[in-house]
C-alpha cells in the first residue's frame, strides 16, 4: 500500500486518474452518473497510506526481528461461506473481464506486460479468496503483493488516453 500510495499521492505518469478511471468501470451497477469522488479525494486518501505504511512496515518488520511476529491461520470458515465469496469473487472477476470491463480492455491493446499484469490481478483474486477459504492466513499477504504489483504495472504502463482511461 504505500508504493500505490506514493504513485496515486503524486499522480506518477497519471496514475491517479487512470485509477479513478478504472475504479468507475469496475464499480457494478454504476450507471452513467459522474463518479461520488474526485481524484483529488483519492489522491489525498492515498497520501495516507503513503505515510502510514512506512510505519506499519518498520513495526513488523521489527516484530519479525524480535521473533514477535508469528503465522496467522483464520478460523474455520463454514461452506455457505465459501459459497458466498465463490459467487462474489465470480461476479468481481465477471464483471472484469466482461466485453466492456476494465481488465478486458486491458488486455485488448495486446502488449505483453498489459496482459501478463491482468492475468496476475485475476490470478491474485483467487488465489486469495482461496487461501481465506482455506485458513491459510500467513500466505494471504503474498496474494495481496501479487494483485497489488501487478495493478500498478497496468496503473503506470497503460494506455494513455486509450480504453484505460475511459
Amino acid at each position: 500500500m504505500t508504493t500505490l500510495g506514493w504513485v496515486l499521492a503524486t499522480d506518477f505518469r497519471g496514475a491517479a486518474h487512470r485509477f479513478h478511471a478504472f475504479t468507475h468501470a469496475a464499480t457494478p451497477f454504476r450507471g452513467s452518473g459522474a463518479p461520488v469522488v474526485g481524484v483529488g479525494f483519492l489522491r489525498l486518501v492515498a497520501g495516507v497510506f503513503a505515510l502510514t505504511g512506512p510505519i506499519v512496515l518498520v513495526s513488523g518488520l521489527l516484530d519479525l526481528w524480535r521473533g514477535e511476529a508469528e503465522g496467522y491461520s483464520s478460523p474455520p470458515v463454514s461452506g455457505w461461506f465459501v459459497l458466498v465469496e465463490a459467487v462474489i469473487v465470480g461476479a468481481i472477476l465477471w464483471s472484469a473481464w466482461r466485453r466492456s470491463g476494465f481488465l478486458r480492455r486491458q488486455w485488448g491493446p495486446g502488449s505483453v506486460l498489459w496482459r501478463t499484469a491482468a492475468a496476475g490481478v485475476t490470478a491474485s483474486v483467487g488465489v486469495f479468496a482461496a487461501l481465506l477459504a482455506l485458513g491459510w492466513g500467513t500466505w494471504m499477504p503474498a496474494a495481496w503483493l501479487l494483485g497489488g504489483l501487478c495493478g500498478i504495472t497496468l496503473l503506470l504502463s497503460g494506455p494513455a488516453g486509450g480504453p484505460a482511461d475511459g
